[in-house]
């Protein structure tokens, strides 16, 4: 069977005959669609295979890793360790008696690292219009594993309500929160309900929704707001909503 080098500079040589392909390769499909990076990848990996690893382009292939809380070394497919958990013991203390006490309680996690777009940013502020948004939260315990943690991270939390927003569009790509992406939402939404969260999705760029409270839209606007405050009151009540939200004096500021 022919070589294959694909335009992001994994796979065979081309000048050693390999067939040259314009895509980039599946693994680095599946980087894109989960929002990894190789080099996180490599940094997980046993030291022996890296090498390996950083020219790897199957999404199946079986690697050794490390676990990033001390654990044993264990085996697992790349497609694996980026959309699961695949450390054994990892699994079994997200579902020890101390981890479901903590399930469902926001926290601020210091090491966060999260990209924030400028569209994610317009409708944090003009939520923030509408209701008292918690700054000192960005993590919520969950009673499950979640890419290696028992902790998901959406994009803005209302832990008074414990409801979570998250924004979602197709990227340039146009791929991006399809396929794997789209499943791995799916996962972080039932990880949340199971814990007592619900999640409203703002789904632009053309994104079916995935669930009943999600709002569909072509942009980011006032009206977007206002229908995520709605599905809040949908949900909690009007009175709990109420009790969060933001009141502007007449020729005031907002309190």
């Amino acid at each position: 069977m022919a070589e294959v080098s694909f335009r992001c500079g994994h796979g065979g040589d081309p000048e050693r005959g390999a067939v040259r392909l314009s895509r980039v390769c599946p693994l680095c499909m599946l980087i894109a669609e989960t929002q990894r990076s190789r080099g996180e990848l490599l940094r997980r990996a046993s030291p022996p295979e890296r090498g390996r690893l950083a020219r790897e382009t199957r999404i199946g292939a079986e690697y050794e890793w490390r676990c990033e809380r001390g654990h044993d070394r264990y085996r697992a497919s790349v497609r694996e360790q980026l959309t699961g958990t695949a450390c054994a013991k990892c699994r079994t203390s997200a579902g020890a008696p101390a981890a479901r006490r903590e399930a469902g309680v926001a926290f601020m996690n210091p090491g966060l690292r999260t990209r924030t777009s400028m569209t994610e940013q317009r409708l944090k502020g003009l939520l923030g219009e509408r209701i008292r948004l918690h700054h000192r939260v960005n993590a919520v315990r969950v009673a499950r594993t979640f890419f290696g943690r028992n902790e998901v991270w959406p994009d803005i939390l209302v832990p008074q309500l414990r409801i979570a927003i998250e924004y979602d569009d197709p990227g340039r790509s146009r791929r991006a929160h399809l396929g794997l992406k789209e499943a791995s939402d799916r996962e972080k939404d039932e990880a949340l309900a199971e814990v007592g969260w619900d999640v409203i999705r703002v789904r632009g760029g053309g994104l079916e929704p995935l669930g009943p409270n999600d709002v569909v839209c072509r942009t980011v606007d006032e009206r977007v707001a206002d229908e995520i405050v709605e599905r809040m009151v949908r949900l909690r009540g009007a009175d709990a909503v109420e009790a969060l939200a933001v009141v502007t004096p007449v020729g005031g500021a907002q309190v």
